[in-house]
């Protein structure tokens, strides 16, 4: 009877063993990662952007470290030459975004740029783009902080309607 108690409970601790191993063995994240759902996503206006909006994923662009952000232009709407003190690189997520180097505005001389397409901004070169056509933009920005936008020329207003 002592064999057979002994047997009993060597089973059950093998078999809780086995459990631990088990639900130890899954994948588990570690409290750093971090998902963002659509459902997540608050876009805020621009100050005086014209419709356009941003949602800040990750970090904060006035701070150092890196960030994640998004900017949604609406149909028919970029901005004016400037440059950013850190590189920048640049995802489209939807739409035709048009892009453009250089201190002068120039939307004949823009490329064109399709969703899943990438750019470079290298640190203080200057550079313009948005909506340059019917379609609403949203771009994703990754960056290092502090992050701020000098404009070439602020005589000018910073946001360009497009001719439709």
């Amino acid at each position: 009877m002592k064999a057979k108690y002994i047997r009993v409970i060597a089973c059950f601790c093998i078999v809780m063993g086995v459990v631990t191993v088990a639900v130890t063995g899954v994948a588990k994240d570690s409290p750093d990662f971090v998902r963002i759902t659509p459902a997540d996503i608050h876009w805020h206006d621009v100050p005086n952007g014209h419709g356009v909006q941003q949602a800040i994923l990750l970090g904060d662009p006035a701070k150092p470290g890196m960030y994640v952000l998004r900017v949604r232009f609406p149909p028919y709407l970029m901005d004016v030459p400037h440059w950013h003190p850190n590189a920048r690189y640049v995802t489209v997520l939807e739409g035709t975004w048009y892009t453009g180097t250089g201190d002068t505005f120039d939307l004949s001389r823009a490329v064109p740029l399709k969703p899943g397409s990438v750019m470079l901004h290298p640190a203080k070169a200057i550079h313009w783009d948005g909506s340059g056509s019917a379609e609403a933009v949203i771009v994703q920005i990754v960056g290092e902080g502090p992050g701020t936008t000098t404009q070439v020329d602020p005589s000018k207003p910073f946001w360009i309607e497009v001719p439709h």
